[in-house]
């Protein structure tokens, strides 16, 4: 049967991969929350949902909707700002629906907690989009891992520069106590995706973090970490300049590049097929990697001591 959503966030860069989402996997989106009214985009996908800019006034649509009992909103799919997902992620539950969020699931451990209990008492369930693990090179990689000697340890470096303009520190992720800062903003999928494959965190090292960079040594059971994270289009290496390119991700183990940068078009497709049927990423999934960035935040840092990436060195170079 066809199941109702809501959408919080509708005008945000990743929404229309939700709107894409729930089309394609055949249910309908009754109701949008935006503060900003520029959301034509929906017009593509479900022109008949009915809009609201204030969250009083969609909070008391879906009670007016649930209590009908004829309509009532089964998922609310939250792609607004990181500081706001713990709130409205508790608006979903109160209006007696799932709850799809986008990364980070909340910004701090605790706030897990507090989430978990009232999941428990409300009966619905929290799903976070962790689409890498759905990814087929990532799938191919932990089958890979999976099926080596538990002893066997892989040095990694992981390197992720994706460009961004001066509008980007006048908003919200700009703002570290709103957004987490750049390595939740940015690196918090990738963090989630190795620790999934090569274990728990057993220490971490940061040597560099700031308003637009950050890097440092991860060590996992399974392997050793480096990683550089970046929003400065100065340190885009010579091969992504050349071919004109605003981001460059990468990711070798043992000194082999591990080629993921196309099948992401999807992923949120598939993200809500395996939540429609049961099988989504919850609290106990999105944990980890909410500590890991947590505990990076309020970190010491070191400077270039130790296993350093090297792309921080050509920058503390420069």
């Amino acid at each position: 049967m066809s199941k109702n959503f809501a959408l919080i966030g509708a005008a945000g860069y990743v929404a229309p991969r939700h709107m894409k989402a729930i089309k394609e996997t055949h249910n309908e989106l009754v109701a949008l929350l935006d503060p900003f009214d520029s959301i034509g985009i929906v017009d593509s996908f479900f022109p008949n949902a009915d809009f609201f800019t204030e969250p009083e006034r969609f909070d008391r649509h879906l009670d007016k909707r649930r209590r009908s009992g004829q309509s009532k909103v089964d998922y609310v799919s939250i792609c607004s700002p990181n500081y706001l997902h713990d709130a409205h992620i508790r608006l979903a539950l109160r209006n007696q629906a799932h709850a799809i969020c986008e990364k980070p699931l909340v910004l701090n451990p605790w706030n897990l907690d507090a989430l978990e209990e009232i999941e428990k008492e409300s009966g619905y369930h929290i799903y976070n989009i962790l689409q890498l693990r759905l990814h087929p090179a990532i799938i191919a990689l932990k089958k890979k891992i999976d099926a080596l000697p538990s002893d066997k340890m892989a040095d990694i470096d992981l390197t992720y520069i994706t460009s961004r303009g001066k509008w980007y520190y006048y908003s919200w992720k700009g703002n570290i106590a709103k957004s987490g800062g750049v390595v939740t903003n940015i690196g918090i999928h990738f963090f989630d995706m190795l620790s999934w494959i090569f274990g728990e965190v057993q220490d971490i090292k940061v040597h560099k973090l700031d308003e637009n960079k950050a890097a440092g040594f991860m060590q996992l059971k399974r392997a050793r970490v480096r990683w550089f994270l970046s929003l400065d289009r100065n340190d885009l290496p010579k091969k992504a300049i050349d071919q004109q390119l605003p981001t460059y991700r990468s990711i070798t183990v043992d000194g082999k590049e591990i080629e993921f940068s196309g099948g992401f078009t999807d992923l949120h497709t598939e993200s809500y097929k395996n939540i429609l049927a049961g099988k989504g990423f919850g609290i106990t999934e999105a944990r980890n990697s909410i500590n890991v960035v947590h505990k990076i935040r309020h970190s010491d840092i070191s400077g270039l001591k130790g296993d350093y990436h090297p792309f921080l060195g050509k920058h503390m170079a420069r």
